[in-house]
């Protein structure tokens, strides 16, 4: 507390110097050994600046205390400091410049607290730079500026150095990075003009230098291997004696460099990374390096996707040679080659290119190019439904392993763009094995509509699963007409499949088929049982999808013979006939020419010859005549003769066009009927948006139907532009 005793400057000065002297003197002398100033020579200094703040004018000195702070300050930076920094030289000029940079922060801590009433209420009211802000200007003007220059020379040899591989003291750089980050007094502007720019500079001809030797005298992943060492190392340094916002810079730098100005050739060596199974660590390590840089996977992505495409036309060049010499085996082979080819390559995406979306993008633009060729004239929709008849008709599987091809399927699936012509085929097939499988595995059936109709939506799959209903209805049907006979009609077992006309494929009905009484017998039971429960609905029947367990009585032993409805009704008119000529035949089964042509082929000339056939010969004529052949033996008890496959791609395509003309039609009109008028390109385009999650129309189909719909008064043109078109309402 002021005691009112006038101290005049002079005075109070002199034992300021005490002070400051003793300060001084420790830290010339880095002794350790007695605190700097004691407890009651502080409280005396600090009391006699407090006491020369406080007296009335004109004794306050105030004002004058402030400018000798300056003085000393600036007085120990030019005299003291700055002088034993200039005798140095290298490693030995940043350690002093260090060691006094030290004791400069110590001096002004404890000049500071000398001075703190003055920074608490005279320089607060003034508005004049703190201490702290004075010293550091000091410093700045009087010793940094001298140093800076060298010192930052230095440094960036000694971090040469230490990129060669040598040893450097960290801690070192530490402190005199902290030196040009701490001179800017609250910004780092001086760190980055004086000191982080021509680091910068500098790390960009050294790595540049590095790129050229390492691209001429190392493979990709050893390459690779450096540039990410090196980054890593620059990162370190970052972290150990740079200051955080010098990082991005500095990789950015680094990546330019080892990176992005020898990509074309990094690129290259991707190609035989991707040829290799056993570079994935190398992948990954190539993804790691250019995931940072802006757009630089792109190229990376790019060539990953023509390999994969390369890789796939491959395997489609295969079947289809395969298929030209005869061979069925490549045709069939292919979709599980491209599961498993997929599979391969989506271990790629996932572990060494992180799931990124841009490799899932390329995987997908790969697939959609090769899974849409055509092998031996069958389209990749033929195919993978083919492939998925097998699946499921294959008990030799476990369930994991069918789920897992199922998953596998539905991917395909995804890349076909044939969606529409996918489903009819697989709608042929899963009718065949619903009516004639008796192992069909409905868990499996139903797992892989459920999954493409996640894919696709439930009207793609709705056909589909009411084909799956209707065997369940069908099997209810069937109990009930068992329980309401009294007697087998005709003395036959007979099971009935009621098919609903809207789920499953369109078959010719032949109604007009003459059966035997027997057969006509259960017909006409089965048409009275269900005309009693569904009064509204039409029976239709379809002999062709029938299956018939007729005895077949042969001299040596009689046989059971599973066979269509189509081959039963032959061979029975053999019970009251021995020879029968096709013309009489024809006539009393009442068949088609082509029917009946395959029936008799499959008892003639296939592999159970059941009848003689006169002349012998692979082929039917109209003017064959054909026996029963008693002499006819097989070791087993029952055979199953089968009919030659009809070939209903043609029929299945066709169906497929014509439905695809209605697809078109009705996305048209929705369109026009949203928009009112609209040009031509945008018609088409939104047109082929609309559909193409189902199939891709051809631009010649869309422009045919708007034609169409114009005539059909649909759609008008308008009247001064052809190519808009308007909604008539």
């Amino acid at each position: 507390m002021y005691s009112g005793t006038i101290i005049e400057f002079e005075k109070g000065w002199k034992l300021l110097e005490t002070g400051v002297s003793k300060i001084t003197r420790i830290l010339e002398e880095e002794t350790t050994s007695e605190t700097p100033v004691d407890p009651e020579q502080y409280l005396g200094i600090y009391t006699t600046i407090y006491n020369m703040c406080n007296q009335k004018h004109p004794y306050d000195y105030s004002q004058r205390l402030y400018h000798k702070y300056h003085d000393v300050v600036e007085r120990y930076a030019k005299k003291t400091v700055l002088p034993s920094i200039q005798q140095k030289h290298d490693e030995y000029f940043l350690k002093e410049l260090s060691r006094r940079w030290d004791h400069y922060k110590v001096f002004v801590k404890w000049l500071s607290n000398f001075f703190t009433y003055l920074e608490r209420f005279f320089i607060s009211q003034r508005n004049y730079p703190s201490l702290l802000e004075v010293a550091m200007k000091s410093f700045r003007d009087f010793v940094y500026l001298e140093v800076q220059a060298n010192a930052k020379d230095v440094v960036i040899a000694l971090i040469d150095k230490e990129r060669e591989g040598g040893e450097i003291d960290r801690a070192l750089l530490k402190n005199i990075s902290d030196i040009f980050v701490q001179i800017g007094i609250g910004t780092i502007e001086r760190y980055e003009t004086d000191l982080e720019m021509f680091l910068l500079q500098h790390t960009a001809s050294y790595y540049g230098r590095k790129a050229s030797r390492w691209i001429q005298e190392d493979s990709c992943p050893e390459y690779m291997i450096k540039s990410e060492e090196s980054l890593r190392k620059e990162k370190e340094r970052v972290t150990h004696y740079l200051h955080s916002t010098t990082e991005p810079k500095l990789v950015e730098i680094v990546q330019k460099e080892l990176l992005v100005s020898v990509a074309k050739q990094l690129h290259s060596g991707c190609i035989e990374l991707l040829r290799d199974d056993d570079k994935m660590d190398d992948l990954s390590r190539m993804y790691r390096l250019f995931s940072p840089i802006p757009k630089g996977l792109e190229p990376v992505a790019d060539v990953f996707r023509l390999h994969v495409t390369r890789e796939g036309n491959a395997l489609v060049k295969q079947a289809q040679d395969a298929a030209t010499n005869g061979s069925v085996g490549e045709e069939q082979g292919l979709v599980g080659k491209i599961i498993d080819l997929h599979d391969k390559y989506m271990v790629y995406v996932t572990d060494c290119f992180q799931n990124h979306t841009l490799f899932h993008k390329a995987l997908k633009e790969a697939f959609e190019i090769f899974c849409n060729k055509k092998v031996a004239e069958r389209s990749s929709a033929e195919l993978l439904a083919n492939f998925c008849d097998n699946l499921l008709k294959k008990s030799g599987k476990s369930d994991e392993a069918i789920e897992a091809t199922i998953d596998n399927v539905v991917k395909l699936l995804d890349y076909i763009s044939d969606k529409d012509l996918f489903a009819e085929f697989y709608r042929k097939k899963l009718a065949r094995r619903l009516l004639f499988d008796r192992k069909v595995n409905k868990e499996h059936e139903i797992s892989i509509l459920t999954k493409i109709k996640r894919l696709q939506g439930g009207q793609y799959t709705s056909k589909m699963e009411g084909m799956m209903t209707d065997m369940e209805v069908g099997k209810e049907f069937q109990k009930g007409f068992e329980g309401s006979l009294p007697a087998k009609p005709g003395g036959i077992d007979m099971a009935v499949t009621v098919l609903n006309s809207r789920f499953w494929p369109s078959y010719k009905t032949s109604s007009d088929i003459n059966l035997p009484r027997d057969m006509l017998e259960c017909v006409d039971a089965f048409t009275s049982y269900y005309g009693e429960k569904t009064r509204m609905r039409k029976l239709r029947w379809i002999y062709s999808l029938g299956t018939c367990h007729v005895i077949g009585r042969f001299d040596q032993k009689p046989i059971e013979l599973v066979l269509s409805t189509y081959q039963a009704v032959v061979l029975c008119l053999f019970n009251n006939a021995e020879r029968i000529t096709y013309q009489e035949m024809i006539e009393q089964v009442n068949l088609s020419h082509e029917d009946l042509v395959r029936v008799l082929t499959s008892l003639s000339c296939a592999k159970y010859k059941i009848l003689k056939k006169e002349p012998v010969s692979k082929t039917i004529s109209t003017t064959d005549v054909f026996e029963f052949n008693s002499e006819f033996t097989n070791g087993m008890r029952r055979i199953r003769v089968s009919l030659p496959l009809v070939d209903d791609r043609k029929k299945v395509v066709e169906d497929v066009g014509f439905d695809r003309r209605h697809a078109v039609d009705a996305s048209i009109v929705r369109i026009m009927k949203s928009r009112k008028v609209l040009p031509h390109q945008q018609l088409v385009s939104q047109c082929v948006e609309q559909l193409s999650r189902t199939f891709k129309p051809d631009i010649k189909l869309i422009k045919q139907r708007i034609e169409d719909l114009i005539t059909r008064e649909y759609l008008e043109r308008d009247a001064e532009n052809p190519q808009i078109f308007k909604y008539v309402a």
